[in-house]
């Protein structure tokens, strides 16, 4: 016997539920199933099948007319940014560094960080975003990282720590003594609910300086993550310094990748690399144009990522959708140079949908635990099913609809490790009221240390003047005589 459509308190780690009659997309060899069921039991999937036979006590949710996805991974974004959510939306990339290397960085303290990720991370399991990679650069000291950990701690996804330091030398920082402390002292035992990362750029000087924080690294048996193929920031030549000093591997993630040439393209591919791809900021800030067009050419894994809240939200659908549109759009662009016509799209809604899932998770090292709904795995699992939305009926096309058709306001149910933390579109036992009060307070401080004239002038940046352009075609006094006449 099983019980329908239980109450959200009714949730608890002992307990097993079942999705009934979804839109299965396992993102595993099975593929989609449709009219199936996906069994949860503690924190592992037991079953994806048709009419699964479930235990006593079992809770059943109703699935039918919705989608049930792999959590979503994103795999770059600096969460501690979300208490300035919008702040730089006119933002070229220059502006953010201006603002946060040059600028305003020293003004932030722990608990500037702690607000930030702490409305990060709630936003990710709202959204659907079971794992998500801290790109946290602003930890000046151990105890700002310690400020980042209580916030994940506190939110009930999977998260990693990618450690980092903007305002210090990663050869240092990653070699310091109380770095070394705050690793043992965080991470002495494997938790694949809270792991850690270096995450650290290389600019290409000439004595490659970041060769003491991959060795740093590699003692410590951590994976990389590192801004690559930014304009006029990371270039070609950090690329070969990595590849020469042999600290291109699996364990490295190239985030942005998106100004590169064709050897470092082939070197990562030829080392294992991935590419973590943020096309909204890619398109908008100017990295570089969004890079799944260029390397899928050589087979590079992807994921996907939304950057920074100071531009763009959480939103993992709108990453899909930018980043299939994007690719599409070069695709045609580069045909129509030649004369030529696409009479087929080659990045497909599948394609995309892995990026956000098993892509992610090959990212961050964790492909054997989540990112498809396989019997065995974590259950970090999403419902898309909205009864009242238009735009969730019909689904005919599986994947095309997650990408091109659903949107947060669809997410009904997500669960975390076995944990059910949304239900029936709401978070359970998640306030937003708590969160916000620490966002505005971290706002008014970081608007006060800033003065109103520097708070308004950074959120406004000046737009040069354009040339004006000589036009040639113009209505002569008696032409627009001609013209109205004839109108009459």
């Amino acid at each position: 016997m099983t019980e329908s459509a239980p109450a959200a308190e009714q949730f608890s780690s002992d307990r097993p539920f079942v999705f009934r009659n979804a839109t299965v997309i396992t993102m595993d060899q099975q593929g989609v199933l449709e009219d199936a069921d996906v069994l949860v039991i503690g924190r592992d999937i037991a079953a994806v099948g048709h009419r699964l036979e479930v235990p006593e006590g079992t809770l059943e949710i109703d699935a039918s007319g919705g989608i049930v996805t792999p959590g979503f991974v994103d795999t770059h974004r600096h969460m501690w940014q979300s208490a300035l959510r919008g702040y730089g939306g006119d933002w070229a990339l220059s502006q953010y560094f201006v603002f946060y290397y040059l600028n305003w960085g020293e003004v932030f303290r722990p608990e500037d960080v702690y607000a930030g990720n702490l409305l990060s991370a709630l936003e990710s399991v709202d959204t659907g975003v079971t794992t998500t990679l801290d790109w946290s650069h602003g930890l000046r000291t151990p105890e700002y990282g310690e400020a980042a950990l209580q916030a994940l701690r506190e939110i009930p996804g999977r998260f990693v720590l990618g450690y980092g330091n903007y305002l210090g030398a990663p050869w240092e920082w990653a070699n310091a003594p109380e770095f070394r402390d705050f690793v043992s002292k965080n991470f002495s035992s494997h938790d694949d609910m809270l792991t850690l990362q270096l995450a650290f750029d290389v600019p290409g000087a000439s004595d490659f300086p970041e060769r003491g924080a991959f060795e740093a690294a590699r003692e410590l048996g951590l994976r990389v993550t590192t801004h690559a193929g930014v304009w006029g920031a990371t270039t070609d030549t950090a690329i070969t310094q990595m590849y020469d000093a042999g600290f291109m591997t699996p364990e490295i993630t190239y985030v942005h990748s998106a100004s590169l040439n064709e050897q470092s393209y082939q070197k990562i591919a030829a080392t294992g690399g991935t590419v973590s791809v943020a096309t909204e900021s890619e398109q908008s800030a100017g990295q570089g144009y969004p890079s799944t067009w260029a390397i899928r050419k050589h087979g590079i894994p992807a994921s996907l990522s939304m950057d920074t809240s100071v531009w763009w939200s959480a939103d993992f659908f709108s990453a899909m959708r930018a980043t299939l549109s994007a690719d599409r759009s070069r695709d045609h662009l580069e045909a129509h140079a030649r004369g030529e016509t696409i009479v087929a799209n080659r990045l497909r809604a599948e394609d995309v949908l892995h990026m956000a899932t098993m892509g992610g998770a090959l990212s961050i090292g964790l492909e054997d635990r989540i990112g498809s709904l396989t019997p065995g795995k974590r259950a970090d699992i999403v419902l898309i099913k909205n009864d009242e939305s238009p735009a969730m009926t019909p689904i005919l096309h599986p994947y095309a609809h997650v990408v091109y058709q659903a949107g947060t306001a669809d997410v009904h149910t997500v669960v975390v490790d076995g944990k059910v933390v949304k239900y029936q579109g709401k978070r359970i036992g998640l306030p937003l009221a708590p969160v916000r009060d620490k966002v505005a307070a971290s706002v008014e401080y970081v608007r006060s240390k800033l003065g109103e004239k520097a708070w308004t002038e950074g959120m406004h940046p000046e737009i040069p003047v354009d040339e004006e352009i000589e036009n040639p075609y113009r209505y002569t006094d008696g032409d627009a005589h001609v013209v109205a006449r004839a109108h009459d």
